[in-house]
């Protein structure tokens, strides 16, 4: 089995369900790693690969909504599937509501675990190329001037050249310079996919706003007039 391949983990205090899921999650072709207890769960690094949790409820020390709580506030994006032999609505209504894929009560069939493996690890795999997508974006955008940002700005916004030139105080040439670097900088092959980008972007429509992922850091710029 590859080992880049993804991970599903499963965290359960007891040692026999811990066995039940390793063999049954194995069956199914999947890498598993299991845990005794949340604490110890997270005093191991992850790899960076796709995967999922499998997470009892009700565990000594720290209990599996504690963790779903502990790995939300760390940014941890890990697909939670909760498994339980006393669930109640309360408990089902907090985990779902902190973004649990689904909750199980014990006992529980074997292929609605499995499928349930199967929704989080592509539900991952899409967060995951959908979080890369929008870094790459970002460092594109990061690449741009000061100017290049304001221009890609009234672009999207529907403004002409000649209209963006009499916005920024500068002649309508220079505009189409600025224009012709942002969609070769972006990597934009029309107006339309440009426009795409500044919405995954979430940027305003000042220009002046940094991507989410940039607006710690700051970035020197070059203005070309």
């Amino acid at each position: 089995m590859s080992n880049s391949g993804p991970v599903v983990f499963v965290v359960d205090d007891d040692a026999s369900v811990r066995e039940g899921l390793e063999s049954l999650i194995r069956s199914a072709g999947h890498r598993v790693r299991s845990f005794g207890s949340a604490r110890s769960f997270l005093a191991v690094e992850r790899p960076d690969l796709p995967g999922c949790l499998v997470l009892d409820v009700r565990m000594p020390g720290i209990s599996g909504l504690d963790l779903q709580d502990q790995l939300a506030r760390a940014g941890a994006q890990l697909p939670i599937i909760f498994i339980t032999g006393h669930g109640d609505i309360p408990m089902t209504v907090r985990a779902m509501k902190a973004g649990a894929v689904e909750f199980l009560t014990k006992p529980f069939r074997d292929q609605d675990l499995l499928s349930a493996i199967q929704h989080c690890l592509a539900k991952d795999r899409e967060a995951r190329e959908a979080r890369a997508q929008l870094a790459m974006l970002s460092r594109r955008y990061s690449a741009l001037t000061r100017r290049e940002r304001e221009v890609m700005a009234l672009i999207v916004s529907g403004q002409r050249n000649k209209q963006i030139a009499g916005e920024l105080g500068i002649k309508e040439i220079t505009v189409k310079i600025h224009r012709a670097r942002v969609m070769q900088k972006m990597r934009a092959a029309s107006l339309a996919v440009l426009a795409r980008m500044a919405e995954r972007l979430d940027l305003a429509a000042s220009g002046m706003s940094e991507p989410h992922e940039f607006k710690a850091e700051a970035h020197a710029q070059n203005s070309v007039e």
